[in-house]
């Protein structure tokens, strides 16, 4: 099976891989649940997935939407 990479064209941000959408993050601006997060009172997994594409972190649009 071969991936195909589509770039959405507005600041390079959202790029569709096999039809699903990720949206994409420069190092300083990862969202606060990126990885694991261990707190005082709970321990609860962030965003556990996502790829590195020409300097940006992708994270799936729908691992983004559930959680907190």
């Amino acid at each position: 099976m071969q991936a195909t990479v589509k770039l959405f064209k507005r600041r390079n941000a959202t790029i569709f891989l096999n039809k699903v959408e990720y949206t994409g993050f420069l190092i300083g601006s990862l969202p606060s649940r990126f990885a694991y997060i261990n707190h005082e009172t709970k321990e609860s997994e962030g965003i556990s997935s996502w790829f590195n594409y020409k300097g940006w972190t992708f994270i799936r649009k729908d691992d983004l939407q559930t959680g907190w």
